[in-house]
């Protein structure tokens, strides 16, 4: 099943040709896929066969210029596929030979630059214990993705027996920046880090390389959970996982590969040459950073 099967637009219907042609690219161009989703003027229902109720999201109504660059305000696929990988595995919904480690029972997570936050929201509902979400503080797009968590982080929507949430947060950080009551509170405090859709930016990687490192807790278990689409350029989000900058701040990558929108995996490369936009916005790499390993482990 495609992976944006599960999204339908919701509110007003529109005359605006953009929408118009928008909504046609699959019919004109049959290989196309979108991957950012909603605007400010229409929400998303996200439905799971998994969860019990539809997923009402609403986006965030930026008009600062500088706020609308930050592109918050949209649902991107990268999202899709890290909230279905983990459903999938804390849900034991992979066959035998697929090999998961996505299962958020009973663990702390925080998500940076969140956006709407829907693995945050999928996590919350199946089986987490904390779950803290973060993006940029600017006050449309915290306060829109702080309604959305509380109202949908609960016990109705979730799996029967599944809901075990102790704590949720909503709050700004941008990355980088420790000198924060967010960052003084939760350094070191989470088992898993998201990361969806964040590497189109290359002059900030050092500083999500950075919150990454501090705020995953100490230890051999914890991990992050980076998730990118290529719809920018293979050559921006690559030099996120250069081996040597990961290192400098303690995190080296256990594994990471290609996923396309139809669920193909194929081997991480960086460096295809030249993609063609229609082919390269169909996939997305995920990868799972951990702490570096001592010599003997």
């Amino acid at each position: 099943m495609a992976l944006t099967s599960r999204l339908t637009l919701t509110g007003p219907d529109t005359s605006d040709p953009e929408d118009f042609l928008s909504s046609s690219l699959g019919i004109i161009f049959p290989d196309d896929i979108t991957n950012q989703h909603g605007d400010a003027d229409h929400g998303l229902l996200y439905t799971s066969p998994h969860l019990p109720n539809p997923l009402q999201f609403n986006l965030a109504k930026v008009s600062a210029e500088k706020d609308r660059h930050l592109f918050s305000h949209y649902l991107w696929n990268s999202s899709l596929l890290l909230a279905e990988l983990i459903e999938a595995s804390t849900l034991n919904l992979n066959p035998p030979s697929e090999k998961s480690s996505f299962d958020v029972t009973g663990l702390a997570t925080i998500e940076l630059g969140a956006g709407t936050a829907l693995p945050s929201v999928m996590g919350g509902l199946l089986g987490a214990e904390k779950v803290v979400v973060t993006d940029y503080p600017t006050t449309p797009v915290i306060k829109t993705l702080r309604e959305n968590v509380n109202s949908l982080i609960q016990e109705k929507n979730s799996v029967s027996g599944r809901y075990g949430i102790k704590e949720i947060k909503v709050d700004g950080h941008a990355w980088g920046e420790f000198d924060t009551e967010l960052a003084k509170e939760f350094g070191k405090k989470f088992d898993r880090v998201y990361v969806a859709d964040c590497l189109w930016m290359p002059w900030q990687h050092e500083n999500l390389r950075r919150s990454i490192e501090w705020f995953m807790k100490e230890g051999d278990e914890s991990r992050a959970w980076v998730v990118a689409g290529f719809h920018t350029g293979r050559e921006k989000m690559a030099p996120f996982f250069d081996e040597e900058r990961l290192r400098d701040v303690g995190l080296e990558v256990e594994r990471i590969w290609e996923r396309d929108c139809d669920g193909i995996d194929r081997e991480w490369v960086v460096d295809r040459g030249v993609e063609d936009i229609s082919v390269r916005k169909r996939w997305l790499v995920v990868g799972v950073l951990r702490r570096v390993r001592k010599e003997g482990r």
